[in-house]
C-alpha cells in the first residue's frame, strides 16, 4: 500500500486500483458497490470472524493475548497467488523498502499502464506483469531492475509456470500440504517462501511461515513448542499477530 496523504492509501490488486481512508473507527473504500462485492470484500477477507480467532487465545498465554490485542486489525488478505509467488522470491534477503522499489520497477517496466480518476485527479498505475511477460524476460534484464541473484529464480519459476510444470490453477484446488509440496518444486522457493505463498496467496490459514523473528519468539515464549493444535485452521493468523508484535519492537 502507498500512502497518498494523511490516513489515505492506494493499492493495486487483480489489475484494479483502490483508494482507502481510515476515519476514526471507519475504513472508507473508494469503489463501487459492485467492485466491493466482487473483489474487495473477498480480498480483505471481510466475512471471516477474527474476533473468534483472538478469543481462542487463553488468558494464561499472556504473550499471545497481548500480541493479538496489539494486532487486532490484522486480516489475512486473499491476494493473487502469482503476484505473491514473485513478490516473495524478491523478498529473500531483502528489506521492505527495497522490496517495494523492486516490485514497482518490475510493474513499471513490464506491467500494463492504466488510467485512473482518483481523489488526486487524473493519473495512472501499472498492473503486475503476467506469467507470459515475465517468462520472456532475460536474467540480465531483470538484474537491471536491481533484483540481483533473485533474477534467476524469477526466470526459472516463470518458465516452470508457463510450461505448467507447476499449475497455478491446480494449486488453488489443493490442500495446504499438497500445495506446499508443489511450490517447493519451483526455483528459489524454500520452506518459508512456500508457507508465505500458501498463507497470503492461497489462503491456507494453517500455514505458519517461520523466519528469524518467528523462530526467536517461539524459542523465547514457547520453549516446548507452539500449540498448533489449539489453533488448527487459523495458526497463520496467530503467526501474523506474533510477527507484527515482534516487528513493532513491543516485546
Amino acid at each position: 500500500m502507498n500512502r497518498i496523504e494523511g490516513e489515505r492509501y492506494a493499492l493495486v490488486a487483480f489489475d484494479r486500483y483502490l483508494e482507502m481512508e481510515q476515519r476514526g473507527d471507519e475504513l472508507i473504500l473508494s469503489c463501487t458497490e459492485e467492485d466491493y462485492n466482487d473483489v474487495w470484500k473477498q480480498y480483505f477477507d471481510m466475512e471471516s470472524d477474527y474476533g473468534r480467532y483472538r478469543n481462542a487465545v487463553p488468558e494464561q498465554d499472556e504473550y499471545l493475548t497481548q500480541a493479538a490485542a496489539f494486532g487486532c486489525g490484522i486480516r489475512i488478505l486473499r491476494q493473487d497467488v502469482w503476484e505473491m509467488l514473485i513478490s516473495f522470491l524478491i523478498s529473500q534477503q531483502n528489506n521492505i523498502k527495497r522490496i517495494r522499489k523492486c516490485i514497482e520497477t518490475l510493474c513499471e517496466r513490464y506491467g500494463e499502464k492504466k488510467s485512473i480518476e482518483s481523489s488526486m485527479g487524473s493519473g495512472f498505475y501499472y498492473t503486475f506483469p503476467d506469467v507470459e511477460t515475465l517468462a520472456q524476460i532475460s536474467e540480465e534484464e531483470l538484474r537491471a531492475c536491481n533484483l540481483g541473484y533473485r533474477s534467476r529464480y524469477i526466470v526459472g519459476t516463470s518458465n516452470s509456470i508457463l510450461k505448467r510444470e507447476v499449475d497455478l490453477d491446480g494449486l488453488r484446488k489443493m490442500g495446504y500440504k499438497q500445495a506446499r509440496g508443489e511450490l517447493l518444486k519451483l526455483s528459489g522457493v524454500g520452506e518459508k517462501v512456500a508457507d508465505c505463498i500458501c498463507l497470503f496467496g492461497l489462503h491456507h490459514m494453517d500455514a505458519f511461515p517461520v523466519d528469524t523473528h518467528i523462530r526467536k519468539a517461539i524459542e523465547t515464549h514457547y520453549p516446548s513448542g507452539f500449540p498448533f493444535e489449539r489453533y488448527a485452521g487459523y495458526a497463520g493468523v496467530m503467526q501474523q499477530y506474533i510477527f507484527y508484535y515482534d516487528l513493532m519492537n513491543v516485546t
